[in-house]
């Protein structure tokens, strides 16, 4: 549910990113609700990295609890598996 800016920066800050991420502002969450991450107690997305082929299937998941952030490594990992 992040910004485009700051999408991009997190992009930036993890040495570019080859592939599109998705910022869910309009409408309100509404890629975080179909993908069953959004939290309505606190009104935003449980921190969550999905990995998705070009053919549309999920291929990796994975939620994090407040205050704990996806690992690049592991994430590059997952791809490159993929």
């Amino acid at each position: 549910m992040d910004s485009v800016p700051t999408q991009k920066a997190w992009a930036e800050s993890m040495g570019g990113i080859p592939f599109p991420i998705v910022a869910d502002f309009h409408p309100k969450a509404a890629v975080a609700q179909a993908y069953g991450v959004y939290n309505e107690e606190r009104g935003n997305a449980f921190r969550s990295v999905f990995l998705i082929d070009e053919e549309g299937v999920i291929r990796h998941s994975e939620m994090f609890q407040p205050g704990n952030l996806p690992d690049g490594t592991t994430i590059e990992e997952q791809l490159k598996s993929l």
